[in-house]
């Protein structure tokens, strides 16, 4: 861990549930600033801005600020520009997140005119309906891109699981035999982004999350050192069915100063 410059973070059920601080989150964040590393978070969160994000996590008393975030939306905005330029866009989301979607052409889904080039997905919510599910798959069926921004099928609330798009994802994808283009994490280019944003290489930087799949063995096939928190949804069961094994497993991500150190436990 010696060589480690950069810290990729998720923030939701790693740093905070339902927004709220994880014991000891606070803290260890600060240390791993005040040790001069590199942080960026890093999170599929679609309900929100960056903005918006930032202001919770400071209220909360995390060192952060709009510039240290990356958002699943911020880049498929990125994406979008590079692979699609003006493309009309059905957003299929919960949440606004108009200010990280800059350039995006976003069309109101129900519209009788012209098909969207591109349906894109967000994350679910009450908007995830019959109607507007039958209605992408019809853009689909019409020769509408499909773009999503994260295949999560939940996550972790103060009230328990909560279910998410990817769920809704994988239904699309087999009714309208194409495949989504991921845009956030687990894709590969979400993780070069963040650390082309610091200035690191893949074999200087941590992940830290607390979804196995998504956050740590994804970052791991970029080349990054992968830590997986047993906070937030984190499922023993999903671990042990995971398609591969974690570089460091830890209690939580107030262990993970100890861990940097090389003073903590696998």
């Amino acid at each position: 861990m010696e060589s480690v410059r950069a810290v990729l973070v998720d923030i939701d059920g790693v740093l905070t549930v339902s927004w709220r601080p994880l014991p000891g989150a606070v803290e260890a964040l600060r240390d791993i600033r005040d040790a001069g590393l590199a942080v960026l978070l890093v999170t599929n969160t679609t309900s929100r801005t960056r903005a918006s994000i930032a202001g919770t996590l400071t209220d909360a008393g995390f060192p952060v600020s709009a510039e240290d975030i990356l958002t699943a939306p911020a880049a498929t905005a990125s994406y979008l520009a590079e692979h699609c330029p003006g493309a009309r866009c059905a957003l299929l989301n919960s949440g606004d997140i108009a200010e990280d979607l800059d350039g995006v052409v976003v069309v109101d889904p129900a519209d009788s005119g012209p098909v969207p080039d591109v349906v894109l997905v967000g994350g679910a919510g009450p908007e995830f309906g019959y109607a507007a599910l039958d209605r992408a798959f019809g853009h689909l069926q019409r020769g509408a891109r499909l773009v999503a921004m994260h295949r999560n099928l939940y996550w972790r609330t103060a009230e328990g699981l909560r279910l998410d798009a990817g769920a809704f994802l994988a239904g699309l994808e087999q009714a309208a035999r194409v495949e989504a283009e991921i845009t956030g994490k687990p894709a590969r280019a979400f993780f070069e982004a963040a650390l082309a944003r610091l200035g690191a290489s893949a074999g200087e930087a941590v992940m830290v999350g607390n979804d196995v799949e998504s956050d740590v063995l994804a970052a791991q096939r970029a080349g990054i050192t992968g830590v997986l928190v047993r906070t937030g949804k984190f499922q023993p069961e999903v671990l042990r069915a995971a398609d591969g094994t974690p570089d460091h497993v830890i209690d939580s991500f107030a262990d993970l100063p100890a861990l940097l150190r090389g003073s903590a436990q696998q």
